[in-house]
This record gives structure tokens, C-alpha cells and sequence, in this order.
């Protein structure tokens, strides 16, 4: 995996460094009494840098409101980055993004996170495992924490519904040797985790952001131009639509 590793990497810190005084920031907010509160939880693919790259959060939001649903987006970080309002509505900022952390580091601050602002009803789960990747950490260990998270979320909330990526790849020059296996063996497992961790209560959901996924949807390596981020958007509102209480 080294040969790609170094490059991948060159590409995420630059997206990241201006940002680290921040990595372990907490803002005000607070628990929501909404219906359907969606937590979107990541790295760099949720928290976005405009104009360098998008998030996906932007264009799901704007699919929500123009289906008249309540909801409420939940999380300890706010994008400041200028969004234009929609249909009248202002951009709900609140995220659980943060460029370049590993599923580990998410891992040991979520509880952290949940106790300021709640539980979700609605947990989306981007790019799992993505940094470990590029960072050619042991996979066990990515997987894991995987594990952990989706755990830690439902002793929260026992009736939360997890969405989880199968994630979109990098750039398909980079996704080979290595990195490729990598990805292949997570989207096996990922199905099979969702299956194990489901219960009566809570469902684990796979979203398949890989299939029809296109180079031309990048603004970089591995983040989100407005395209792909329509295009992540989309696959999650398909998905998440059916679920939403009414």
C-alpha cells in the first residue's frame, strides 16, 4: 500500500492543516427535541471545504426541506462556509465531521459528542474506515471500531437507525494493489456487520455510494465536487426518505 499511501495523504493534509487547531473543538449546541435528528458522522467527506471540496450534507439538506420534512441536523461542529438559503430556509450547519480523524479517534470522542447533543434517531456513517485506509492502518482494528461506534450510538438510542457507506473510492488511478483489497474486503464485511448488528429495534442500513460512483465526481483525490456530492446526497435521500416520521 505505501507506493499510494504518501500521495493520498499529501492531498488530505492539505485539505486538513488549516484546520487542526481545531480537530478537538466543541461548539454550543445542545439536544434536539425534533423529529428525525440525523447525525452525519466522518472525516473531510462531511465536514467539507469549501470552495476546495463539498460536502454532501449541503445538497441532502435541500433534498429534505424540499420534501417538507421536519428534521433537524444534530452535532457539535457548525460549517461556516456560505451556503445559500433554500426555498426560504436557512442551512442547518451542524455536523460530526472532522478531516482526517480515523475511526478510532471518532471512536474514542463520540460518547463525548453524544452527551452534548443527544443521541440521533438517524446516524449517517461516511466513508467508515477511509483515513485508516489511506493511512495504512491495521484493518482489524478499523473494523473494530466500526463496531464500536455503531454499539455506542445504539446503547444511546436503542431505536436508531444507522445508515452506513458502502463508500465511494478514490480517484481510480490510485485505487489499486492494496488500497483496492483494502476497500473490497470492507464492503464484504460492512454487509455482514450491518446484518449482525440489525435487531428489532435498530436497523444498521448498507448505502451503496460505490456503484455508478465516477472520477469526474472528485475535486481531488478522494473529496466531493458539487457532483459528487448531488451524487452522495441523492443516495442517501432514497434511502433515508422511506424511514423519516411523518
Amino acid at each position: 500500500m505505501k507506493p499510494f499511501i504518501s500521495l493520498l495523504l499529501v492531498g488530505c493534509l492539505t485539505f486538513t492543516a488549516c484546520k487542526e487547531d481545531s480537530r478537538d473543538s466543541e461548539g454550543p449546541n445542545g439536544p434536539s427535541n425534533s423529529l428525525n435528528t440525523i447525525m452525519c458522522l466522518g472525516a473531510s467527506r462531511v465536514e467539507g471545504n469549501r470552495p476546495d471540496f463539498e460536502s454532501f450534507r449541503y445538497d441532502l439538506w435541500k433534498n429534505l426541506v424540499a420534501g417538507d420534512w421536519t428534521f433537524d441536523y444534530i452535532g457539535t461542529r457548525n460549517d461556516e462556509s456560505d451556503y445559500p438559503n433554500y426555498l426560504s430556509e436557512v442551512f442547518d450547519n451542524d455536523h460530526e465531521g472532522r478531516s482526517g480523524w480515523t475511526s478510532g479517534e471518532i471512536r474514542s470522542k463520540l460518547n463525548l459528542w453524544l452527551n452534548q447533543v443527544g443521541a440521533p434517531d438517524f446516524l449517517l456513517f461516511s466513508s467508515p474506515a477511509g483515513n485508516d485506509a489511506l493511512e495504512g492502518l491495521p484493518y482489524e482494528e478499523a473494523l473494530e471500531n466500526i463496531n464500536a461506534i455503531i454499539d455506542k450510538v445504539q446503547n444511546r438510542n436503542p431505536s436508531v437507525t444507522i445508515l452506513i457507506e458502502k463508500m465511494a473510492p478514490a480517484r481510480s488511478d490510485l485505487m489499486n494493489g492494496d488500497l483496492q483489497t483494502y476497500m473490497n474486503q470492507l464492503s464484504t464485511d460492512l454487509v455482514n456487520l450491518a446484518e449482525s448488528q440489525s435487531d428489532s429495534s435498530s436497523q444498521v442500513i448498507i448505502v451503496d455510494m460505490q456503484t455508478g460512483f465516477k472520477d469526474a465526481f472528485l475535486a481531488d483525490e478522494v473529496h466531493y465536487n458539487a457532483q459528487g456530492a448531488k451524487f452522495i446526497a441523492d443516495r442517501y435521500y432514497q434511502t433515508l426518505a422511506p424511514l423519516l416520521t411523518n
